[in-house]
């Protein structure tokens, strides 16, 4: 198959987004870009070009911040989450390959596994220029592209030093990575209990692990005063409240390779067809409400108090979405995220006390 030619023909039929035309075509999204590594054919000057990144992905994102303000864009099969701000307080550890990283800007708030990181891609279509990163089956992980304040001269300095137009064509992983599983056997009795002394959020990671347990298998088997199952459109309701009375949100949007979050307020909700979108000068979601299998109000103990979330699934257990209210750590969380949340589970299990919450 000649894929520039397939491309070429998608997007003059109407097809605008790589990932879809990609699918349609049998392949992968990082298989198109690659295909597209090199000048482009006569006849498609402004199509599709893309250049091969040098593969030490923790430096290059630390060098972001000299091109100033850049679009941040992290999905999943079912969740696109883009936020617009500056690249800052990028930091790495672990050993090479394998580095789990931080961008802790006062905008672009990521968490990045780089262990999933296979390869990058400068990339230029027309006027639009990005960075684009892919994992070993040639899924995208994350994407950086430029916005009208982007500091041009600054952004081409970066794409010609991690270019690298001497690295060989990838070997694209073709296995389908295995789906978790839960442990054969499970003391749910000692899971609720490890549950109900849990002190910090980021603590429920290791109690899943120690009981071998998926993530949705553990909102089946918690106790209903800390997970309660709601209506699959609670998003909306949630989304909807909250830019309505102004309450400030974290919106957690990630795969296997980023986790990107979204800090403040809300003001644009709009539905079009199947997508549930924010569109907010600085910040869009766009989250497609009929993938949503499962959707749980959830409750964490911490030193803070409880902490509440709404959490999102797909069918086949894939965590699309979490939201949470926006509160700083050392603070309790705000108590008119907790009553949003509260008024959307109809279970007497679930107390809507608010102690512990912060007007």
């Amino acid at each position: 198959m000649d894929i520039r030619q397939a491309y070429a023909d998608a997007r003059a039929a109407g097809a605008s987004r790589h990932r879809d035309i990609a699918h349609a075509m049998g392949i992968t999204e990082g298989m198109l870009i690659d295909a597209h590594v090199g000048a482009p054919r006569s006849g498609q000057e402004g199509g599709l070009q893309a250049q091969r990144l040098r593969r030490d992905f923790p430096a290059l994102l630390s060098e972001l911040s000299r091109a100033g303000e850049l679009m941040a864009l992290t999905r999943n099969a079912h969740c696109v989450h883009e936020r617009t701000g500056i690249y800052e307080h990028v930091s790495a550890q672990g050993e090479p390959g394998r580095e789990m990283g931080l961008a802790l800007g006062e905008e672009i708030d990521l968490r990045l596994f780089y262990s999933q990181w296979a390869q990058g891609y400068a990339v230029r279509e027309g006027e639009q220029q990005s960075l684009q990163f892919f994992d070993a089956q040639g899924v995208a992980v994350h994407k950086i592209f430029t916005r009208p304040a982007t500091r041009l001269a600054a952004w081409q300095a970066l794409r010609a030093d991690w270019a690298d137009p001497t690295a060989p064509a990838p070997q694209w992983r073709l296995d389908t990575p295995p789906t978790p599983v839960d442990a054969p056997d499970v003391d749910a009795d000692a899971f609720r209990a490890g549950w109900a002394a849990l002190r910090d959020t980021h603590e429920f990671f290791g109690l899943l692990r120690r009981h071998g347990l998926t993530r949705r298998t553990a909102m089946h088997l918690a106790a209903p005063e800390f997970a309660q199952r709601v209506d699959p459109h609670a998003a909306r309701v949630l989304l909807e409240g909250a830019a309505a009375n102004g309450t400030p949100v974290m919106v957690f949007v990630g795969n296997k390779g980023v986790i990107q979050i979204h800090g403040g307020p809300i003001k644009r909700v709009a539905v079009m067809g199947p997508w549930l979108n924010v569109l907010d000068a600085r910040f869009n979601l766009h989250l497609r409400e009929d993938a949503i299998a499962e959707a749980w109000a959830v409750r964490k103990p911490t030193v803070d108090g409880l902490v509440s979330s709404l959490e999102l699934y797909a069918a086949d257990g894939e965590l699309i979405a979490q939201f949470f209210g926006q509160r700083k750590p050392g603070q309790p969380e705000r108590c008119a995220w907790r009553q949003l949340l509260d008024g959307l589970v109809d279970d007497p299990a679930w107390s809507e006390e608010s102690v512990g919450c912060a007007a």
